[in-house]
Formats: C-alpha cells, structure tokens, sequence
C-alpha cells in the first residue's frame, strides 16, 4: 500500500490546496525540513497524503548519514518547469468524473478520461488523467471506476496473462 508520495510543483501551496480537495481532505505546510513545500492530506485510515515540494529542490541521497536531504537543482526554473517528469500514480478518490472534470477546467489543467489496454482492444478499466500544472500527471479513479482495476490489477489475474511471471 502506498501512504505517500511526492510531486514537485511551480506552486506548491496552491498545488496541495487543489489536490486535497481532489481527496477530500485538506491542505498542511510540510511537516519535514523543506520550506516552501506542504501536503495535501487524504484524511482516511491510511494517511494518504501527497508531499508538494518547490519544482527547484531534489531528494538526493546522503551517503554518510543515510538519510535524504534535499538539494537545490542548478538548472533555470523556466528549464525546470518545462521539463516533463517520468511519474505517474494512480489514486482513488471520492468525487466524481464531473466533478474532476470541473476542478481540471478551473485550473485550466488538462483532463482526459482514458482506457487502459492494448490499443484497438476493450480497455481493462478506465482511469481520468489529471495533469497537475499541466506537466505530472496523476491517474484517477472515481468510486465507480475502482473495481474493474482491482479486477485486473492482482497477482491472480496476471497470473493468468502471463503464467511464466517474468520469464
């Protein structure tokens, strides 16, 4: 299970402040040694939060300590924030299609309602692409979308598709 994950942002407050109201929840200053950055915070029985950090700073790996300070990145910030970023999650959330839909179009960030499949084929299941500050894109499943995933995305049904594993 994931509890958290982390996305950096032009806006982080304004970030977090959007994506808590995709989860229902609220937005908090981060609790860990970064200013600048908060949290959009699910409220459920899982602590289901997302960390937003300044699209400036790094996690970056310290190899005496063992811990994961944060370091500036050295590239312009226009660079930065036109640079594509290889993440995706997908997280359920309690609100539906139009109202997504409507939170995407008041930010002016794009939305797409999308299959997931093999292409010219009946998609496994269905997911809205949400593309926050229009450069990282989070997958969401409205309450109505969640089952045919879980369906298809567990280790019985793969096993099915592909009963060698990885072989």
């Amino acid at each position: 299970m994931l509890h958290h994950i982390s996305i950096p942002a032009r806006d982080p407050a304004h970030v977090a402040t959007v994506l808590a109201e995709i989860l229902a929840g609220r937005a908090f200053p981060f609790l860990g040694p970064l200013p600048g950055a908060f949290s959009a915070v699910a409220g459920d029985e899982h602590g289901t939060l997302i960390e937003v950090y300044p699209q400036h700073m790094a996690i970056n790996p310290d190899p005496k300590e063992g811990t994961s300070p944060f370091l500036a990145l050295e590239a312009p910030a226009e660079k930065i924030a036109a640079t594509p970023v290889a993440f995706h999650a997908l997280i359920s959330v309690p609100l539906s299609r139009a109202e997504i839909e409507a939170i995407g179009e008041r930010e002016g960030w794009k939305t797409l309602y999308l299959g997931r499949g093999a292409p010219g084929r009946t998609p496994f299941f269905h997911v809205i692409e949400f593309w926050v500050e229009n450069r990282i894109m989070l997958e969401l499943a409205t309450p109505d979308m969640l089952a045919p995933y879980l369906a298809t995305m567990n280790i019985a049904a793969l096993e099915q598709r592909f009963p060698h594993g990885i072989v």
